[in-house]
């Protein structure tokens, strides 16, 4: 089977485990936030992986790194959302930091990106 070349990308590969985390800890939020908070962290975390992809398929790198500060921008929508998420007390500190470590990881991933 044919890969696209974004399937071979690292970065992608790690926000598309991000997405999955994300998915994993909104469902213990509560159930009237269905369609507020945690449709936006889960909406947010997946167009970190779209943008990612999106950028890959680019031919010139003005565009790359265009799709690239939209994953960027949406990983750092999605820490604000997690952050919110813990102030009201539906994500625990150790949840929270396991993850942010997995965004600051990938803001690190994506930065590089954004300047290549």
């Amino acid at each position: 089977m044919y890969s696209y070349s974004f399937e071979k990308l690292d970065v992608w590969k790690i926000s598309r485990k991000l997405v999955v985390k994300i998915y994993q800890l909104t469902d213990d939020f509560p159930r009237e936030e269905k369609y507020g908070l945690v449709s936006q962290m889960r909406r947010a975390a997946v167009s970190v992986t779209s943008n990612i992809a999106e950028g890959a398929g680019r031919k010139t790198a003005k565009d790359q790194a265009s799709f690239y500060n939209n994953a960027y921008s949406s990983l750092v929508e999605l820490l604000n959302q997690l952050l919110i998420s813990s102030d009201l007390g539906w994500l625990s500190d150790e949840k929270l930091k396991e993850v942010r470590d997995q965004i600051e990881r990938l803001s690190a991933m994506i930065n590089s990106l954004r300047k290549s």
